[in-house]
């Protein structure tokens, strides 16, 4: 009988012992034993289940010699030392995920262990370092780049580079490599960019948003990442927090309409899997819901603040889109920064252990917010101040999200998806966005005399503005940056002089100016179009208590405007001071920050398409009504939250 372990041919007695017959026996040379000897065999023994009830020589030709006696005995060696090779069941892709995460966790040591719950950044991912300590994960943080412009190719190379060390260890477990993908794949130079999620959410298109995560997962895996830290499901409070404009809405039921770019970004849930964890294959990433939670409740606004609610009124406002992203099967969620009622979010057990964990039965990873690095020691697991099972826990749901995704299968990225970066298709559909993301508050001094549409063919108009002609400030921060960038020299787009400048009649005579003075005022305009905003920022560097349009946007307001029939477009990140000049303003549009596609902007300026975009979030009159927020009893806004006049396109 064949059975399992490292074997040899032995004789055993038979009725003519001048002509034996042979069976492999599990310890060496003696036979007739039952216990496999496994002393030369590391790890667990595959058992082949062969089975041979007799090898008789005495039925073989007699002129068999004792050369070809020799070589059949070798050949059976060599089976049997094949057999004894190690049965890996986590490598076994028939097995369920279960089975492998538990086999693989089984043979893990505790500093393979620390290794996967550790991601470390791409700039101290050197050669070497991820085998050495079993990484689990890369992540390329704002501006952090293979090298500057770099292709879709470069980023597959760099990837797959870290990969290969991550997959030369023992156990060769795969390493995931993450971004931030927010509005697009940002970081990457020539990437679409979309409008920021506050834009999104004016348009009150789910179905849309869902397409815009599809465009971004091919456009992450053109460059060989399979993770991304998005969405951002926060439910902002109070404009006056520095990423504001990564909120859909101050409306938790426009936010948990949005969780559809989830299903975009990593495929629909197969029918009665709602609520675990799924990966739609190679053309899909795994997404990030973030930051569980109560990150746009802070006090004041101040990034990583406090936020003071309630019990009920957390499960109420900020809560619910977590509820939606959990059915439609997200992968991980990033757990925040801020604090709730004086308590850090991730040393908060009840919201993140008995809660989203046990309660929601959240399956897979929690990942904490980038650079809130913590160490765990292998003392700390040995005296128990952290004990194993928190470890075995961490350790599961990371090795479940790579299982599921399939990233033991397929580890390498490859350069066949190059040509999704950037696609026209995928810009097309950034434009689509921008124009269904513009809001409408003002069309002239009366509703009897609109300016909107403005008529492409004029004697002479007047473009001014800072914003006019920058496609770092239309695309405000976490693109190519951390903070973002002003300048059109980053990526590749269209700036919003650019789009009028091609969509006017060719008679049109188009003049530009960032600020101009009275000479370029004196001069006979049929209208101006002033754009003026926000300079890019991201997380703290945003947070403002003023709200103020910067300096010179409302002295060009002002100038321009009286003298001259004046369409003002806003871009910015969130509701900013307009009360001051909103009189003496012909038509005000809100353009949030719309993206590399500034033609958007002008499809809707000129009547190509109508305005259709609602506010989702209040407009202020002053900072001192804030926060202020639908449903609140002392509401009196400048214009309140779901408002936006309408224009039918030209026929």
């Amino acid at each position: 009988m064949w059975s399992n372990g490292l074997k040899r041919a032995v004789p055993v007695p038979q009725t003519s012992p001048s002509q034996p017959s042979y069976k492999f026996s599990d310890r060496g040379l003696e036979p007739g034993t039952s216990k496999p000897d496994t002393s030369r065999v590391s790890g667990p023994v595959r058992t082949l289940g062969l089975t041979v009830t007799s090898i008789d020589f005495s039925r073989q030709d007699p002129k068999m010699g004792s050369l070809q006696k020799t070589t059949f005995v070798l050949l059976m060696f060599c089976l049997a030392v094949l057999g004894s090779a190690d049965y890996l069941k986590y490598k076994d892709p028939k097995q369920s995920v279960g089975v492998r995460v538990k086999d693989l966790l089984a043979r893990m040591t505790l500093a393979e262990k620390i290794g996967q719950m550790t991601q470390i950044e791409r700039e101290n991912a050197t050669a070497g370092v991820l085998s050495k300590y079993f990484i689990g994960s890369v992540l390329s943080g704002g501006g952090s780049v293979p090298s500057p412009q770099a292709s879709a190719e470069a980023w597959v190379s760099m990837v797959n580079a870290m990969q290969k060390d991550a997959l030369s260890t023992r156990l060769g477990i795969p390493m995931i490599y993450g971004i931030d993908a927010v509005h697009g794949h940002g970081n990457v130079y020539k990437s679409t960019i979309f409008p920021h999620n506050v834009g999104l959410g004016a348009t009150r298109d789910p179905e849309l948003v869902k397409r815009i995560g599809e465009a971004t997962a091919l456009e992450v895996r053109a460059t060989g990442i399979p993770y991304v830290f998005a969405p951002c499901i926060a439910v902002c409070r109070d404009p006056r927090w520095g990423r504001c404009y990564e909120s859909y809405s101050e409306d938790p039921k426009v936010v948990q309409s949005m969780t559809t770019i989830i299903s975009g970004l990593q495929g629909d849930v197969p029918s009665g899997e709602g609520g675990r964890p799924y990966v739609g294959g190679s053309k899909k990433v795994v997404a990030c819901a973030k930051h569980y939670v109560g990150d746009g409740g802070t006090f004041n606004g101040i990034n990583e603040g406090n936020t003071i609610i309630d019990k009920n009124g957390l499960m109420k406002i900020h809560m619910p889109a977590y509820f939606n992203s959990i059915i439609r099967g997200v992968s991980t969620i990033m757990v925040s920064y801020n604090s709730w009622n004086g308590e850090k979010m991730h040393g908060n057990h009840f919201l993140i252990t008995d809660f989203l964990k046990n309660k929601l039965k959240f399956r897979v990873s929690c990942s904490l917010q980038k650079q809130n690095i913590f160490f765990i020691s292998a003392s700390s697991v040995k005296n128990n101040i952290i004990p194993m099972s928190r470890i075995d826990d961490a350790v599961y749901r990371i090795l479940r999200v790579k299982f599921t995704m399939g990233l033991f299968e397929s580890p390498y990225a490859d350069t066949s998806l190059a040509g999704e970066l950037g696609k026209k298709e995928h810009r097309e559909l950034a434009r689509e966005a921008v124009r269904k993301s513009l809001v409408l508050l003002k069309n002239g001094k009366s509703a009897y005399t609109p300016l909107l549409p403005l008529p492409k063919k004029a004697g002479k108009i007047l473009v001014a503005g800072s914003h006019a002609d920058n496609l770092g400030n239309q695309c405000g921060g976490w693109t190519i940056t951390w903070q973002g960038l002003t300048g059109n020299n980053n990526t590749a787009g269209t700036t919003i002089l650019s789009a009028i400048k091609s969509t006017v009649d060719p008679s049109t005579q188009v003049v530009f100016s960032e600020n101009p003075d009275s000479t370029t005022l004196s001069d006979k305009y049929d209208y101006a179009i002033v754009v003026v905003g926000e300079p890019p920022y991201a997380e703290t560097f945003g947070d403002s208590l003023n709200l103020t349009i910067p300096a010179p946007g409302p002295s060009v307001i002002q100038s321009v405007c009286m003298s001259i029939k004046c369409v003002v477009v806003l871009i910015s990140g969130r509701p900013l001071v307009v009360e001051p000049y909103i009189g003496a303003i012909d038509a005000f549009m809100a353009a949030w920050l719309p993206g590399t596609e500034g033609q958007g902007v002008a499809d809707v300026l000129f009547g190509d398409y109508g305005f259709s975009g609602k506010l989702a979030r209040t407009w202020f009159k002053s900072v001192d009504q804030l926060p202020m927020n639908v449903g609140d009893k002392h509401y009196d806004p400048l214009f309140p939250f779901g408002f936006g006049l309408t224009t039918e396109a030209k026929k």
